[in-house]
């Protein structure tokens, strides 16, 4: 069997803390909705190259201390990266981390 190296995100990925995190649909929803900030964080005061800001997630209906929750699991589980901004975190899918999960589930 060959071990592809051009992926060495798979021999990092920890695929049961990921499929827990993805086991709650709000974070499916954080995922989606951070795939596309513009369409779901427009107003946001900082561009969006940076990051959502976690207080943005406030307009989806979702409190701050549950916001917190879902984004540290997602963080924890490496399908979300982090950037901090003065007093502000700001929040990005990580898309190679998502692209190495769906290619390691298409080889199950």
């Amino acid at each position: 069997m060959a071990i592809s190296v051009a992926t060495p995100i798979f021999f990092d990925m920890d695929l049961d803390a990921i499929i827990k995190a993805l086991a709650h649909p709000v974070r499916r929803d954080i995922l989606q909705w951070l795939k596309e900030p513009e369409k779901h964080f427009g107003g946001q005061e900082h561009p969006l190259e940076a990051g959502v800001c976690a207080g943005m997630f406030e307009c989806c209906g979702l409190s701050q201390s549950t916001v917190s929750a879902h984004l540290a699991t997602l963080q924890r589980a490496g399908l979300v990266t982090t950037r901090r901004i003065g007093q502000w975190v700001f929040y990005k899918r990580n898309e190679a981390a998502i692209a190495a999960l769906l290619a390691r589930l298409q080889d199950l």
